[in-house]
């Protein structure tokens, strides 16, 4: 298979979150050897947060920005239930009529050899309105195991008609073969993609541990903040940053005063591109009660940071090599957290080579990497698709022929019988 058409179908291109991200990365490293397009359901803003990338088409089916005459919020179409896009994604409410036609029409009418969703909701409208012929790939960047089971059920009737999913943890990967039972379905673990950053790598000299992501509850930065506590009591040279927003900064910073941290604790805001603040700190550290990935590990790994994790499902312990670029520790665990770090900021050597090894195992997510993966799918996916036409090519003419050939004789045989 030589240079394909790889379109990819997202919520909307012109957002923050890590699904936009790694589309982009791995949509610029295909991008080298074929041609591909982001397909943006909504478009919210004039230009992305995130630069697509050189030779990345990026187009967008509804706009809702309100000070261009293209506004399409306004549309009575808009303004009618979604019937395609499912109600139990979480992103329904933002769906109706209008999106669940342009997405039709858009998947109708593609030239594209491979079609990627990526989320369920339109997952399920790649399973079901894409024309006939062109490969069908649905990516899960959340879990199985999060979603209700109301949309697993819809999950479990409707994905049988992709090609393949792909999850971006070994551990989903089997959720998904054990539960939903996908018969034809090729099912893989294709981890996200960070690329290397555009800084040096952390030097660890600065005292900082640095964490980052949105402040919400499955985060539990609660925990760290509980167990930098207990850090400072020993060293209270060293200090903690968290960047990112999110609906728990309010109660996050009451804890931070609660516990007399205020001097040791800071509450950084969003920070873009990031990685200029994972080099400033010496260890990266991720407290989270669930991880469908954990881009910020491969992130702060990339910048040579060793990670301390807690041993959640489904991401880190695919992601860190307990004791050689990173620590793992029981979730939730104050105590195993604090212990954790402080082994690390009181040995600077095992620091630095933990730092050292972080920055050579990180390498396998490099955009490249995981884009040849990727690569090697598709390809296969689409001859697959190929031979599968061309069997089904091969029947029809072959009954065509059969029917003729029986008209024939019949023929033959009433001339006969004429003759006679």
């Amino acid at each position: 298979m030589g240079k394909m058409r790889i379109s990819f179908l997202i919520f909307s291109a012109y957002g923050m979150g890590g699904t936009v991200r790694t589309t982009f990365n791995l949509a610029q490293a295909l991008a080298e050897q074929h041609e591909v397009e982001v397909v943006s359901v909504f478009r919210y803003r004039d230009r992305p947060f995130f630069e697509p990338g050189k030779g990345v088409r990026l187009t967008s089916l509804v706009d809702m920005r309100r000070h261009r005459p293209g506004y399409m919020g306004d549309d009575p179409e808009h303004a009618l239930p979604a019937r395609v896009f499912p109600v139990a994604d979480g992103q329904y409410a933002r769906h109706s009529a209008l999106t669940d036609r342009l997405i039709g029409e858009y998947l109708g009418s593609t030239e594209a050899d491979v079609v990627v969703g990526t989320r369920p909701g339109l997952n399920v409208h790649v399973a079901r309105q894409t024309r006939r012929g062109t490969v069908r790939l649905g990516q899960e960047h959340l879990t199985l195991a999060t979603h209700p089971a109301r949309l697993k059920r819809l999950l479990r009737r409707t994905y049988p008609r992709l090609d393949a999913v792909t999850t971006v943890t070994e551990a989903d990967a089997r959720d998904y073969r054990r539960t939903l039972r996908l018969p034809g379905v090729h099912v893989e673990s294709l981890p996200n993609s960070v690329p290397e950053p555009d800084v040096g790598s952390a030097d660890g000299s600065g005292k900082w541990v640095v964490a980052a992501g949105r402040l919400a509850p499955a985060k539990r930065y609660d925990v760290l903040i509980r167990a930098f506590g207990e850090v400072v009591r020993e060293r209270p040279d060293w200090g903690l940053r968290i960047y990112g927003h999110g609906r728990e900064e309010g109660k996050l910073r009451n804890l931070i005063d609660e516990l007399g941290l205020y001097n040791h604790v800071f509450l950084m805001g969003s920070a873009n591109p990031i990685e200029a603040e994972w080099v400033k700190g010496a260890i990266c550290a991720v407290t989270s009660s669930l991880e469908s990935f954990g881009m910020t590990i491969v992130e702060a790994m990339r910048c040579g940071l060793p990670v301390v994790a807690t041993d959640c499902p489904h991401g880190p312990k695919e992601i860190i090599h307990d004791g050689t670029d990173g620590l793992l520790v029981p979730t939730g665990d104050v105590g195993a957290i604090s212990g954790a770090l402080l082994r690390l900021i009181n040995d600077e050597g095992l620091r630095a080579r933990m730092g050292a090894a972080a920055l050579t195992a990180s390498a396998r997510f490099d955009p490249s990497q995981v884009a040849a993966r990727y690569e090697s799918l598709m390809t296969s996916l689409v001859n697959r698709r190929a031979g599968t036409l061309h069997r089904a090519r091969g029947t029809l003419l072959g009954g065509a022929y059969a029917a003729k050939d029986r008209i024939r004789q019949g023929v033959g045989y009433a001339l006969e019988g004429a003759r006679s």
